[in-house]
């Protein structure tokens, strides 16, 4: 047992990822059963909420778990600090909450100039409120806070000891894409409509691989400069939800050309970001009192 404590702790962020894939995607397969990684129209809307459900428990069960096991006690209270940490600047729950809806919206409706095929979905929705709350749930409880108690409660500090702000980004990035792409294939045969699965593929890798680390960069950005997990949490929610509620419902081209110009948004607002704050990123230890906390 000792050995393998310290195999861990050796190789920490590892044994998490290992932990976290092998739950979620684990998971998938056993529920996906004989019908294999792309199930039928019929199967995505009977298993859909529990693909949700196993997905969410790998980073969800694994950011406690490995905190708990390689710093015990004191990473417990350390999380805990961290998920309770609410008193952070104004500014920095503004840039959580408005600016993935404020992104999504501007790239839609720039985009709907040239085809109505992108008008933000929910104008099309006959149900607009149910959509409206399914997708705040959603934003909340899954994308916000289950996942970002492993990503940003775990990995991201673990990482951030040794590697700058912008490594410790990509590498949380796209293994967060990564992760998302085993759902998504198994889903694509309900969601793909009558559009083309190879168009759909290289739709949904745009935005997993694409505009999930350029918007992770500016996530590890925000969560540097405030060490708070409510911050980040809404941050992540906000950008599930506003993809859920507002993503077109196009199909095909557009639904491609949708995500390719949101991926390129997003690093150029990274690019910009990096630019204007260049020099300004500073590495933080693992676990750092909060009272040594900077807000700035």
């Amino acid at each position: 047992m000792t050995t393998i404590k310290m195999l861990i702790k050796r190789h920490v962020v590892l044994t998490y990822y290992i932990v976290v894939f092998t739950i979620s995607w684990g998971g998938l397969l056993i529920l996906a059963g004989p019908g294999g990684v792309r199930g039928t129209a019929a199967q995505v809307e009977a298993l859909f909420p529990f693909m949700l459900v196993v997905l969410f428990a790998g980073p969800s069960i694994a950011g406690p778990l490995l905190t708990m096991l390689v710093d015990g006690r004191a990473g417990l209270r350390d999380l805990w600090a961290r998920l309770l940490r609410w008193q952070v600047g104004m500014r920095w729950y503004a840039v959580a909450l408005l600016f993935a809806p404020f992104l999504v919206t501007a790239v839609l409706l720039v985009l709907s100039l040239f085809s109505p095929a992108y008008l933000p979905g929910i104008l099309g929705s006959s149900n607009k409120l149910s959509l409206l709350l399914f997708g705040i749930a959603w934003g909340l409880l899954g994308g916000g806070f289950l996942e970002e108690l492993g990503w940003t409660g775990f990995a991201v500090p673990k990482l951030r000891v040794h590697y700058s702000a912008v490594t410790t980004a990509l590498i949380v990035g796209i293994l967060w894409g990564v992760w998302h792409i085993l759902i998504a294939f198994w889903s694509s045969g309900g969601l793909a409509g009558g559009g083309s699965l190879a168009i759909f593929v290289a739709g949904f890798l745009a935005f997993y691989l694409g505009a999930l680390p350029a918007y992770r960069l500016l996530m590890v950005w925000v969560y540097d400069r405030t060490l708070s997990l409510p911050v980040t949490m809404l941050m992540h929610a906000t950008l599930s939800a506003s993809t859920l509620i507002l993503q077109p419902t196009a199909t095909g081209v557009p639904y491609l050309t949708w995500n390719l110009v949101l991926a390129v948004a997003l690093w150029v607002v990274v690019a910009t970001v990096a630019v204007v704050h260049r020099g300004q990123s500073v590495r933080r230890p693992q676990y750092q009192p909060m009272r040594m906390a900077s807000n700035r």
